[in-house]
């Protein structure tokens, strides 16, 4: 008898991701424009610093007209193309300015190329200048009205007559001998043309394997033909984001400036969303364990600044003293609440970020650092019971981040391909910023990536 395999088991897809996959930050502006911030590359198992790999100068992941997706919880959000990589000469890090297609909209350029019918209706509604019109037939009656009125000698006619004797067999060589003046403007134009058409297609091969030909291959190419096919998917998935309130604080911050991952693969799979659909009683009981945990790992942490011992209990736990001695209470702030299902179980992971105060008086005591403010990230995974249990607790303050730094959630992305979603942080210490990804295991964080603060 075969043994029953559960639903959560067979959701993770066993189709290995060789890449290269690189994962990125789209930065966009309020004005449309937007730059990325290379992450980590993804080739042959291995994670690599995508601000590096293959430098030759310039990385691999910021070469130019490499197409990035923007996919924002697992829904795309529109894509960016790399123009141009430049570097900071501050901290000597790489950054690729680009243009931004949000995903429904139809670019110009692209809009106006297949349309190949509607090039003869433009021909006739404009002056129709003689380099648009390629036909013979045309090209040849222009020198019969030309010369005829400068020319009333009786050699003129014999031209046309030459012309006109032959027309079906000896067309080219009218062409060739009567336009003779007309020719090479057309020719360089139809050059021009030609060797544009002919050098697009191409370029993109060309940039790709320039130096080594096993060099991997991001997804380059046109951006055109993706935003065809993606308006389908975001406008079908819009209406479940919309109700789901957390998500809206996390990507609107209050600089106005929008974070999108982005992900740049060329056989990787289709995103898939990754929000947890929840209802407002629902959303209030995440919200309140979530607090309450939190609320444990900051007394922890106070306690451990103000030099006490928290494992052991207190000598006289029956004294009257230990008895009137209450839990201290923080005051919370800035609290940012995200629900997933990574891995399409339907078992959410709740990630937790909030700003957090102590009361002055904790305990009948002055508290060591009235004024310290903490910051507190928790992931936290809820089982079939309705029992939450903890992933990672992340709890530092204002004094210590040279030594614990504080994590900024950024979003769930699939940074390996496997259509499980994985949990993309920023870490910011005193040292700098570093970015960091992280899969979720039953009770347990897994680093996939760790970066270098900068």
């Amino acid at each position: 008898m075969l043994p029953q395999i559960a639903p959560a088991q067979i959701t993770r897809s066993t189709k290995v991701i060789k890449g290269p996959r690189a994962l990125g930050l789209v930065e966009l502006a309020p004005n449309g424009k937007a730059h990325l911030i290379p992450i980590t590359i993804l080739y042959d198992g291995k994670y690599y610093d995508a601000g590096a790999y293959k430098a030759s100068p310039v990385p691999m992941a910021l070469e130019s007209e490499t197409v990035y997706e923007g996919i924002r919880t697992g829904v795309s959000q529109g894509l960016f193309t790399v123009t141009a990589a430049l570097e900071r000469k501050v901290d000597n890090t790489w950054i690729a300015e680009g243009t931004w297609l949000p995903a429904g909209s139809i670019p110009p350029k692209s809009a106006n190329k297949p349309a190949g019918s509607s090039k003869p209706r433009g021909m006739d509604e404009d002056e129709g200048p003689p380099k648009l019109r390629r036909s013979g037939p045309q090209k040849a009656k222009a020198p019969e009205t030309a010369p005829a009125p400068s020319a009333p000698a009786p050699t003129p006619p014999a031209q046309p007559a030459a012309s006109q004797a032959a027309p079906s067999s000896a067309s080219g060589a009218a062409s060739s001998a009567g336009p003779a003046t007309s020719t090479p403007g057309a020719a360089t134009a139809t050059a021009t043309t030609a060797s544009a058409s002919s050098a697009a297609p191409p370029a993109d091969q060309v940039d790709a394997g320039q130096t080594d030909k096993d060099r991997p291959v991001l997804r380059r190419g046109k951006p055109a033909p993706k935003p065809a096919e993606s308006p389908g998917k975001p406008l079908a998935t819009t209406p479940k984001t919309a109700a789901h309130p957390p998500i809206t604080p996390a990507a609107s911050p209050a600089s106005q400036v929008q974070l999108i991952p982005a992900i740049s693969d060329a056989d990787g799979p289709e995103p898939r969303p990754y929000t947890y659909s929840l209802k407002p009683e629902e959303e209030q009981q995440f919200r309140s364990k979530m607090l309450a945990l939190a609320a444990e790992e900051i007394r922890a942490r106070a306690k451990q600044l103000a030099g006490e011992t928290i494992a052991s209990p207190p000598p006289h736990a029956s004294s009257p003293r230990a008895k009137a001695a209450k839990p201290a209470q923080p005051s919370f702030e800035d609290v940012q609440l995200r629900v997933f299902d990574l891995s399409n179980s339907n078992e959410p992971e709740a990630v937790l970020t909030a700003k957090a105060q102590l009361p002055r008086r904790t305990g009948g005591k002055e508290s060591a650092a009235p004024d310290l403010q903490y910051f507190v990230t928790l992931v936290a995974r809820q089982d079939i019971n309705g029992d939450f249990h903890k992933a990672l607790a992340n709890v530092t303050d204002t004094q210590h981040l040279d030594v614990l730094p504080r994590f900024e959630l950024i979003d769930a992305v699939d940074a390996d391909g496997d259509g499980r979603g994985e949990l993309l942080f920023r870490q910011v210490s005193d040292a700098g910023t570093a970015f960091v990804v992280y899969r979720v295991i039953g009770d347990q964080l897994w680093p996939l990536f760790q970066g270098t603060p900068e």
